[in-house]
């Protein structure tokens, strides 16, 4: 963006020392598979040189992603980590390492990034209270103010309420899947949504365990997602645990439905 504000220079030189930190940490620490199948693992020369080719290629598709036209800085953030999903993806891609090991890495790395947020956002909640289902709405509550603040398309549009002590957040516009989904289209690049559905549409399920702490897991349900095709995302963050530990399904629910309607 032309004359960027300083807060918004601080917080993306924040979230490049973020990104770039966890990189370093989960590439220093798995194996990947390049595009002929070989296993290898990066050293530090390599590591340090996919640090800077994902700075660049940051820079190069942030243009695109239409931060200005965003009507809040959360959405703008949320927006700006997805263009980091993206680069990471195509940087390792164009190292050759082979899409489905990329989609890993990537989901790894979001992981480290998003975990370590999820658990600072809800720390005053968990000190504060023991109950789970309170733990999950005060800090979805709390979330949705910011960053997820929903002023409605092209921000984050989503209708929430509560039923007994499960809370509900329907998704109808997510500005992160929006922009990958537009870069996937326009470039011609599925493995680019695949790799956003792979990593932010999964973390859902543990980050609830995350933030009900109640060492149990199975706090949340989603059955219809907005990366899927579906018209929303039918989020439901549940005090009571199902005791499943899951991380999303991973295929569509229009897949999954015709599985059921064949057997």
């Amino acid at each position: 963006m032309t004359g960027t504000p300083l807060k918004w220079r601080l917080s993306r030189a924040f979230l490049r020392r973020v990104v770039s930190g966890a990189a370093r940490r989960v590439l220093a620490n798995r194996a990947l598979a390049d595009i002929d199948g070989n296993r290898l693992r990066w050293l530090r020369p390599e590591i340090d040189r996919f640090v800077g080719a994902l700075e660049a290629e940051a820079e190069a598709l942030r243009p695109g992603a239409g931060l200005e036209t965003l009507p809040s800085f959360g959405n703008r953030l949320m927006v700006e980590l997805a263009v980091y999903t993206a680069a990471c993806d195509r940087t390792l891609r164009r190292h050759g390492i082979a899409p489905a090991s990329s989609r890993e890495a990537v989901a790894d790395l979001g992981w480290n990034v998003y975990r370590r947020m999820l658990a600072i956002t809800s720390l005053p909640v968990r000190l504060v209270t023991r109950d789970p289902g309170r733990r999950l709405r005060w800090t979805i509550h709390m979330l949705l103010r910011f960053p997820f603040d929903a002023p409605g398309a092209p921000g984050c549009a989503v209708e929430t309420w509560t039923e007994r002590e499960d809370l509900f957040t329907h998704f109808t516009h997510c500005p992160p899947q929006s922009y990958v989904r537009r870069l996937s289209e326009e470039t011609e690049d599925p493995d680019a949504l695949e790799a956003f559905r792979q990593s932010w549409c999964l973390y859902d399920w543990p980050g609830a365990d995350i933030i009900a702490d109640a060492g149990e897991r199975g706090h949340y349900r989603r059955r219809r997602t907005l990366s899927h095709g579906d018209a929303v995302c039918d989020m439901c963050w549940m005090a009571r645990a199902s005791g499943i530990a899951q991380h999303g399904p991973r295929t569509g629910p229009r897949e999954n439905d015709a599985r059921n309607d064949a057997s």
